[in-house]
C-alpha cells in the first residue's frame, strides 16, 4: 500500500466486497463483524458487533431480539469506537438502507462526533440494481479513483446482459420470494428486480421498497409456479432448517411448487441480501432454477430443492 492510498474501514459487508471488486484490498484496514467474503480480506480487525448472539435462536426469536435492541438502543450493533480510533481510517463504509442488516450510517457518525475521529464517511445506500451498480462508482470515487470503477460495474453488466438474453420474457413463471419466516417477510429492493431479470415474474414484494411484512394468510392463495426459500443473513444450510421449521406454513401457501419440486432454498446471505457484486451470482443462480434448459444450472452449495421433512 503507497503512503498515499486511503485507509479504507468496511462496516458493511457488501461494501468489503466492493473493496475487492475494485482491487482496493490493501486499502482494508478494518472490516464489519459479518463481513465474511473474500476469504483473503478477513485478517482484518473487526470493528462492530452484534448486541445479541443470533447463533442459537430461531427466526422468531432474532425478531424479538432485534426489536428489543431496536428499541432500547436504536441499533442492532455497536461499533468498537477503541478499535476504530486506532485504526485512523480515511474512509468509512456504512448503509442507511437497513438499520437491522448492518450498522447504519447516524450511528458511525454518533461515534466519530464523540471520539473527534475525523474520516469520510461513504453511505451505500442501495436500492435496487442500479443503485448497486453506482454504489461501486462511488467507492472508486471516495477513494479517490474514479477510474477503476469501469472495469468491475462493465463485468458486471455484460454478466446481466447475458442472463437476460437467455432466458424468455413470455409466460414467465410467478415466482413467490419469502425472505424470513416468523414472521414472513416479502423481499424488497433489488430482489424483485433480480426475480424478473432472471425471467420469473415476481408475486409480492415491491422492487425499490423496503422488504415488507406479511402475513401467511395474504400469501396462501397465490398459489406461485416457483417458491424461494431466502431467508435474510441466512446461508443455505441455515435456511433449509429453517424451511423445515416452518414447512407447515410453506405447504399451504405453494403446495403445487412443492409437488412439483420447484421449490428452493439459496444461500441468501451471499447473493441475495447484500448489496454488493455478487447479487449478479444470485441472478444467475435464479437463471438456472427457473430456467435450467437456457442458463446453467447452479450448484448445490449455493441452492437446492427443498421439500418438506418427512
Amino acid at each position: 500500500m503507497t503512503p498515499a492510498a486511503p485507509r479504507i474501514v468496511s462496516l458493511l459487508a457488501s461494501g468489503t466486497e466492493i473493496v475487492d471488486a475494485l482491487g482496493l484490498g490493501e486499502c482494508l484496514v478494518g472490516i464489519s463483524h459479518e463481513c465474511d467474503h473474500p476469504p483473503h480480506l478477513l485478517d482484518r480487525p473487526r470493528v462492530s458487533r452484534p448486541r445479541f448472539d443470533p447463533e442459537a435462536l430461531s427466526s422468531g426469536e432474532i425478531d424479538a431480539a432485534v426489536r428489543q435492541a431496536m428499541t432500547e438502543h436504536g441499533s442492532v450493533y455497536e461499533v468498537d469506537a477503541a478499535v476504530l480510533e486506532k485504526l485512523d481510517p480515511d474512509i468509512i463504509i456504512t448503509q442507511a438502507v437497513c438499520d437491522v442488516c448492518a450498522v447504519p450510517t447516524d450511528g458511525v457518525r454518533e461515534v466519530l462526533g464523540a471520539r473527534g475521529i475525523e474520516a469520510d464517511v461513504v453511505s451505500l445506500d442501495a436500492h435496487t440494481i442500479e443503485d448497486i451498480l453506482a454504489s461501486i462508482t462511488q467507492v472508486a470515487r471516495a477513494a479517490g479513483s474514479p477510474e477503476i470503477a469501469g472495469d468491475a460495474g462493465g463485468s458486471l453488466r455484460r454478466r446481466l446482459d447475458a442472463v437476460r438474453a437467455a432466458v424468455p420474457h413470455a409466460d414467465p413463471p410467478r415466482v413467490l420470494g419469502i425472505e424470513w419466516f416468523d414472521p414472513p417477510f416479502a423481499p424488497g429492493h433489488w430482489v424483485p428486480e433480480m426475480i424478473e431479470l432472471a425471467g420469473g415474474r415476481n408475486l409480492a414484494g415491491e422492487a425499490g421498497q423496503p422488504s415488507r411484512e406479511v402475513s401467511w394468510d395474504e400469501i396462501r392463495g397465490l398459489d406461485p409456479d416457483a417458491l424461494l426459500l431466502m431467508p435474510c443473513g441466512y446461508g443455505l444450510d441455515a435456511s433449509r432448517a429453517d424451511a423445515d421449521a416452518h414447512a407447515e406454513r410453506l405447504g399451504e401457501v405453494a403446495p403445487r411448487a412443492i409437488a412439483e419440486g420447484r421449490a428452493w432454498v439459496v444461500d441468501a446471505s451471499s447473493y441475495f441480501n447484500r448489496s454488493g457484486p455478487r447479487f449478479v451470482t444470485g441472478v444467475e443462480i435464479l437463471g438456472g432454477l427457473l430456467h435450467p434448459d437456457r442458463v446453467p444450472t447452479p450448484d448445490a452449495e449455493v441452492a437446492a430443492v427443498w421439500t418438506p421433512p418427512a
